[in-house]
């Protein structure tokens, strides 16, 4: 019986105008008050550093109409993406605040939801991990990153749902780590895992205010925080992946900006993958 090898795509896939942040804007989210809790990004090489996750998120939303509030616990990051977004044109404003503080947490809700026409959307674009394997997962790193990857996003789901508006929407960003093994850390693989079971029970406590939760889950995405991954963990960068190329945070933004938007107003409770089949066909 011979054994299939797994295919490798002789060219990359292509990046569409979407993948490269240069896609045309609807104004999806015309109107709409939204924090990213995230919204800054790591620096790695400052000269050819990507666009992470959080800021293509606050960028993208700020594009299609949104007024984002941009939260991160580090204020030059997070004054960074004000700066970027308010170059292109859209409106945002800062804050300053540690997830894994309680009193932070409800200070960065309320301060979001002063704007005018209060709060309609959240996203939740935090994580951390430490702990290599179960020999190096100790009590503290372990308490360390669920603090933060799955009890900081219940402290503001806590404080966002009996103020925000009716409609609006919140998001969730896990990763494939909670759908197969793969980073090594078993704190974050099963901190990224849970937050399904979080995100479930904050859809049905906001069925009432018709306020939908759902989950992205980013494969193996082109970030800082990504090539800091890899210079960790060389092998990420081997990784047969479909199509032969790591996503944008670009491609995660657009993801997010479907889910927060009406276009998605149907979509409740669900968990959306976006690893170019990484987890389906791998």
């Amino acid at each position: 019986m011979s054994i299939k090898k797994e295919r490798r795509p002789s060219t990359p896939l292509p990046l569409s105008e979407e993948a490269r942040g240069r896609a045309p804007h609807l104004n999806r989210l015309a109107g709409k008050n939204i924090l990213v809790v995230g919204g800054g990004q790591r620096v790695v090489d400052a000269q050819t550093d990507p666009v992470g996750n959080g800021r293509a998120m606050c960028r993208l939303f700020a594009r299609e109409g949104a007024h984002v509030a941009v939260a991160d616990m580090n204020a030059e990051a997070a004054n960074e993406t004000v700066s970027d977004v308010a170059s292109e044109g859209g409106k945002a404003f800062p804050i300053i605040a540690n997830i894994a503080d309680p009193e932070d947490v409800t200070r960065m809700v309320n301060e979001a939801a002063q704007q005018p026409g209060g709060l309609d959307g959240i996203v939740l674009n935090v994580g951390i991990g430490a702990g290599m394997h179960l020999a190096g997962s100790t009590p503290e790193l372990w308490d360390q990153v669920l603090t933060i990857n799955l009890r900081g996003p219940m402290l503001t789901c806590r404080a966002a749902l009996p103020i925000m508006n009716e409609g609006g929407a919140i998001l969730f960003v896990s990763s494939i780590a909670s759908m197969k093994a793969g980073s090594r850390m078993p704190s974050y693989d099963a901190s990224k895992a849970a937050l399904s079971g979080l995100m479930r029970h904050v859809a049905l406590e906001a069925e009432p205010k018709a306020i939908r939760a759902n989950i992205i889950a980013p494969g193996l995405i082109d970030t800082p925080l990504g090539r800091l991954s890899t210079q960790g963990r060389p092998s990420r960068a081997t990784t047969n992946i479909p199509g032969g190329r790591q996503g944008t945070g670009w491609e995660i933004a657009h993801a997010a900006l479907f889910l927060m938007s009406g276009e998605a107003s149907y979509v409740n409770g669900q968990i959306l993958a976006v690893d170019a089949g990484l987890t389906s066909i791998r």
